[in-house]
């Protein structure tokens, strides 16, 4: 395991496609790790095993978690805008926030039991995901079509006549995903751009930073060192690098359920152009 870790990202459950865009199972070597989680737009219900599952709201900049050595974790990447119904409650009042689900759901002991007692990590996270099936909501499809249209591949200019005013928009989009529509593009713009660290770190391709930060939305890489700055804490090239010592050449590191949905290409060739094209419509 790379860094005395594994970790292995798939696509959720059928059931779970609406609301979640990524599920894990991440295992811990001998010696304990400190994770670091970065702002992506979502969220993410986490749950090392035996201890309490947890929430990490939307993030406004990076953050840190230590993992036991030996800890398994299970966990769901919450899409962008389905967090204000998956959790019950305005997603604004838990950016940045990190929580026990029994402060949401209650009944924490009980799914604790259920999650730790699984006779495997992936039958833990199988759990943990029809757990979440029976709680989600419908999303908002007017905050579905604004994560929509910014995301990275369009221009991420909001159309006028959305028929509510601008502040009428700003709220539902806080109530759903815990930022308004500005603070929204900007992460995932970047977003984009961990997309394009993570499929460059697995297929052992060179870095691109002027290249990326033009195809994901930024003016120029000296906006993307701002942003990576603000967001991550470090410059680009150095969140490049340590995601390459983490993850580099490692067979136990598979992220591509998480990237590989903001890097589908049509008829595009490498050094021309932007790289990334839209998916089928769907909430993002």
């Amino acid at each position: 395991m790379a860094g005395g870790s594994s970790f292995l990202e798939r696509a959720p459950s059928p059931a779970l496609a609406p609301l979640v865009s990524s599920v894990w199972v991440q295992q811990v070597g001998d010696a304990p790790i400190r994770q670091r989680y970065v702002p992506h737009g979502g969220a993410e219900l986490r749950c090392v095993l035996g201890e309490a599952p947890r929430l990490l709201g939307p993030l406004t900049s990076a953050t840190h978690r230590v993992i036991p050595a030996g800890g398994v974790v299970v966990g769901v990447r919450v899409r962008p805008g389905a967090l204000g119904g998956l959790a019950g409650l305005p997603a604004g009042e838990l950016v940045d926030e990190d929580l026990t689900t029994g402060l949401l759901w209650g009944d924490e002991a009980r799914l604790t039991d259920l999650l730790g007692g699984a006779p495997s990590p992936q039958v833990a996270l199988d759990r943990l995901q029809g757990f979440l099936a029976r709680r989600g909501e419908e999303t908002d499809p007017l905050v579905d079509e604004v994560v929509r249209r910014l995301m990275p591949w369009r221009a991420g200019v909001l159309p006028a006549g959305w028929g509510i005013s601008d502040r009428q928009l700003r709220r539902r989009c806080h109530a759903a995903a815990g930022v308004g529509p500005k603070e929204l593009q900007r992460l995932l713009r970047f977003r984009g751009f961990t997309a394009r660290v993570q499929a460059a770190v697995d297929r052992g391709e060179p870095g691109d930073l002027a290249g990326w930060a033009v195809e994901v939305g930024y003016h120029d890489q000296a906006h993307l060192t701002r942003e990576c700055r603000r967001l991550a804490c470090v410059t680009p090239g150095v969140f490049l690098a340590q995601y390459r010592e983490a993850c580099g050449g490692a067979d136990d590191h598979d992220h591509t359920a998480a990237y590989l949905p903001m890097l589908r290409r049509r008829g595009h060739r490498p050094g021309h152009g932007r790289s990334v094209q839209e998916p089928p419509a769907r909430p993002a």
